[in-house]
């Protein structure tokens, strides 16, 4: 390879191929910030569409930090894993009160903010200040498992500090925005879960793993919990009656309130929430007295699968 290292081939491929991205084509701290919550457990083809609608409703972190948590949590609808919305409402006032309104660049300073654990402080260092340091995501951890032919479980706390001291092995000395960006995408478009396309990666000369198919190396998932869920649709005079949940699952959110099962539901439709499967039956029932009346063309929000329900029912 004359002398070329895994980061100046990834800087050559990344020139050509990476991909272009909302908050990396504009890579201001607060663009940044936004999207390492978005990205949590969510893909980046679901995210684009919710981070511009976010931008237009929440420009700043002062317009954030301002908003109340009801409009952060419906702003967020969608997007799932509300805690995440509540986490990144919460470091926006932080911002604002500790730093006046400037996003930290230390990572002693961004692991300080509510929501930002190693990975996202990590994150934002060098995609909103270009800072070189190592960021492990799945991807990356994926890629560089396979590069250095680690076969250890990577849940380990050994095994990530491996894989960190790898990952900042193979950093250049500066542009670490495009190094990461490069890392990370070589891993969702190239060095994907399963079967890697090994003949197009630009890392291929340097890979170790004579069967990277089977790295890395992942502790069993746990069994599948499978739940029956029965709510009521309760519409009265163009209203529909929900509930508050108080958590700790979708805190904060409105819900259809619970329903007895009967023998044939108004609708059913499933979902999945980490490891459980869900089946949620519906029914026409009065309100609760606990219900509290909302307007059908203004609703608060709703976790996806109620809101679902509600839609398919007015149907």
């Amino acid at each position: 390879m004359n002398g070329t290292t895994p980061a100046e081939a990834l800087r050559r491929w990344f020139r050509q191929h990476g991909r272009r991205l909302p908050w990396r084509d504009d890579p201001a701290p607060y663009r940044v910030l936004v999207s390492e919550f978005m990205l949590q457990q969510t893909t980046v083809a679901a995210v684009i569409p919710h981070f511009h609608r976010w931008m237009e409703n929440f420009p700043d972190t002062a317009s954030l930090a301002a908003a109340p948590e009801a409009a952060v949590l419906k702003q967020w609808e969608g997007l799932g894993y509300y805690s995440r919305a509540r986490n990144l409402h919460r470091a926006a006032i932080a911002i604002e009160k500790r730093h006046s309104g400037k996003i930290p660049r230390t990572l002693p300073e961004l692991r300080a903010l509510p929501g930002i654990g190693p990975y996202t402080a990590s994150a934002i260092a060098a995609f909103a200040f270009d800072q070189t340091v190592p960021v492990l995501d799945a991807n990356i951890i994926r890629v560089t498992a396979r590069l250095f032919d680690f076969r250890e479980n990577i849940s380990t706390s050994s095994a990530r500090a491996f894989l960190e001291g790898a990952a900042a092995s193979l950093l250049p000395e500066k542009n670490g925005m495009r190094h990461t960006s490069a890392l990370m995408d070589v891993g969702a478009t190239i060095c994907k879960a399963g079967e890697p396309d090994c003949p197009r990666c630009p890392l291929r000369h340097f890979c170790r793993a004579k069967n990277p198919a089977t790295i890395p190396f992942k502790p069993a998932k746990k069994a599948l919990v499978h739940l029956t869920d029965w709510r009521a649709i309760c519409i009265q005079k163009n209203h529909i009656h929900l509930i508050q949940s108080n958590g700790p699952q979708w805190k904060g959110l409105w819900l259809l309130p619970p329903a007895e099962p009967v023998a044939k539901p108004l609708g059913t439709l499933k979902y999945a929430i980490t490891r459980h499967r869900v089946t949620l039956h519906t029914v026409s029932a009065h309100p609760p007295k606990n219900a509290t009346p909302f307007p059908l063309d203004r609703l608060p929000a709703m976790p996806t699968p109620h809101r679902k329900a509600l839609a398919a029912a007015l149907k």
